[in-house]
Order: structure tokens, then sequence, then C-alpha cells
């Protein structure tokens, strides 16, 4: 697997700058393969925030729909189809840029361990 980031900027309201990170995973035919035959598609990869405390009733409904446009989540499908996130500086976007990294190295440990599902692998120590 590999990662192909691309970095932007654009204007935003009243003079700021708004930073976008793009990402999108460029895998083999055999990884597709496992990532369908082991339904990851929806396996979550990077969240920027927990809801911790959900609430209840219409003013719990309504800030987990807020919750929800401020949170940035990156899913395997969004990996695999290409993602663009949005970013207040720069700061943030490195940050979530080093996350999404991390992630999907683990991401790649999963795919390498399910493509060794009925064969054998020989480690030398």
């Amino acid at each position: 697997m590999k990662l192909l980031f691309r970095r932007d900027q654009r204007a935003g309201m009243m003079g700021k700058v708004v930073f976008s990170l793009e990402v999108r995973a460029d895998i083999t035919s055999e990884e597709k393969a496992n990532i369908q035959k082991y339904k990851l598609g929806e396996t979550e990869l990077y969240a920027s925030h927990e809801l911790l405390d959900k609430g209840s009733g219409l003013l719990g409904a309504a800030s987990r729909v807020a919750f929800k446009a401020m949170t940035i989540n990156v899913s395997v499908k969004d990996l695999t189809s290409g993602k663009k996130v949005e970013c207040k500086d720069i700061v943030e976007m490195l940050a979530i840029e080093d996350q999404i990294k991390e992630a999907a190295k683990t991401f790649a440990q999963v795919l390498a361990a399910a493509a060794q599902f009925g064969g054998e692998e020989v480690v030398e120590v």
C-alpha cells in the first residue's frame, strides 16, 4: 500500500486561509480483495475527536449532529477512494497527516495478516 498526499490552501472567510489535505491509498488487487473479503471498508482508521457523552432527547440529537460536523473521520473506504480534509491551520493539517500515516501502517499490518490466513509464515529469529 502506498499513501498519496496532496496539500492545498484556499482563501476562507474574513481573509483566513483554509488548508486542505487530500489522501488516497494506492492498493494492490490482493489488498483490495482482502478488504472486500473481510469487510474492512467501514473500519475507522482516524477520528479527530471522540464523543464521550452522547446526551439524550432533542438537545442530545442536536449536539451529536453538531459534533459530527466538527469531527474528521477517515475509514478504509475513504482511504481507498480518496478523502479531502479541511484544516484551520498548518499544524492541524500536519498532525492529521501524521495520524493517518500511523493508522495506515497499522492497517497495512492488518492486510498483511489477512493475506496469511490459510498459509504458513516463516519467521527467522
